[in-house]
């Protein structure tokens, strides 16, 4: 096994802008190699029914669009591996990247599009009771769920998306959230609203999963009123936390530059960080709009800018 690599461009992650930035970086010939990442495909291929990518008239799965995009990238000529990247210096030119597994990158570029990952209450229970009630992927474990019922954490457009999913398996769903209004889409609040199956109850948080320990399982919910304080215990066997996401930027730590709250900071109308040669596409820089077709869209400004940057510099 080859354990050193020189290339052109680097593309750290997957999903929809590290798919298409290496789709893009293919096609001008630059011969783009691609580090998946933990999770190959990223968040879609966790979403089941996706309604809002352009160019298709039906519904259609994430895990499938992400198969295509992949499938597209290999065919143009991008080189994958299915890896982790566990180091990076971005302080001499190429830059340099290694792999869990050994390899070693040295690049003129890299794009990083290594997205978001779930964000956790971090409540000492929940630590407890996660795969055992406790999930943040309904697309994953709702299944388990049949004819029970179960509590979803949350106020925008995933903890609505992940309400209506459950309703497919769960008898009863109901979803917390610790304001009095939801931040999810129109179109998502009434289809929530107007669902027999899911109730809201506004205003609380959960401050305890509780459960019975051999065999470990999660069976009661405690939750505040975060007004009065008061507390209270309800029944449920599943409990999905979808408060939001945090950008898998722990790589990059004072290496590049980024916002108070981990996102990577580019420039206006540009993927390109503070460092010449190194691009951010996707959620790992996008706290705004979150959509597979902005991460699309950047994966392109990516791959584009970085030919630019190549063809100037070598």
């Amino acid at each position: 096994m080859k354990t050193k690599i020189e290339t052109n461009v680097l593309i750290i992650g997957s999903g929809p802008a590290g798919y298409t930035a290496a789709i893009y970086a293919a096609r001008a010939n630059l011969k783009p190699h691609l580090v998946s990442g933990l999770e190959p495909g990223g968040q879609l291929t966790i979403t089941t029914d996706v309604e809002n990518y352009p160019g298709f008239g039906d519904v259609i799965q994430g895990p499938w669009l992400m198969e295509q995009m992949k499938e597209q990238a290999l065919k143009v000529g991008t080189e994958f591996h299915h890896d982790i990247i566990n180091k990076v210096s971005f302080d001499n030119n190429p830059f340099s990247a290694v792999t869990d597994s050994g390899l070693e990158f040295s690049a003129k570029s890299i794009i990083i599009a290594t997205g978001a990952q779930a964000r956790w209450l971090n409540i000492e229970s929940e630590n407890k009771f996660k795969g055992f009630g406790v999930s943040a992927c309904a697309t994953c474990d709702g299944f388990f769920f049949k004819d029970q019922n179960v509590i979803v954490v949350g106020g925008g457009n995933s903890a609505v998306e992940e309400s209506l999913y459950l309703t497919n398996f769960a008898s009863k769903v109901t979803l917390i959230h610790r304001r009095d209004s939801l931040r999810a889409e129109k179109i998502l609040q009434e289809r929530l609203f107007n669902h027999p199956k899911i109730d809201v109850i506004w205003n609380h948080t959960v401050d305890e999963f509780i459960g019975s320990e051999e065999p470990l399982s999660l069976n009661k919910i405690k939750i505040k009123n975060v007004k009065d304080n008061n507390e209270k215990i309800m029944e449920a066997t599943g409990a999905f936390i979808a408060i939001g996401h945090d950008p898998s930027t722990y790589l990059f730590k004072n290496k590049i530059e980024m916002d108070s709250e981990n996102y990577i900071i580019t420039k206006s109308d540009s993927t390109e960080t503070n460092i010449k040669g190194v691009f951010a596409a996707g959620d790992v820089k996008d706290k705004i709009y979150r959509q597979a077709v902005t991460a699309a869209g950047m994966g392109c400004m990516a791959a584009l800018e970085s030919e630019k940057y190549i063809a100037e510099n070598y």
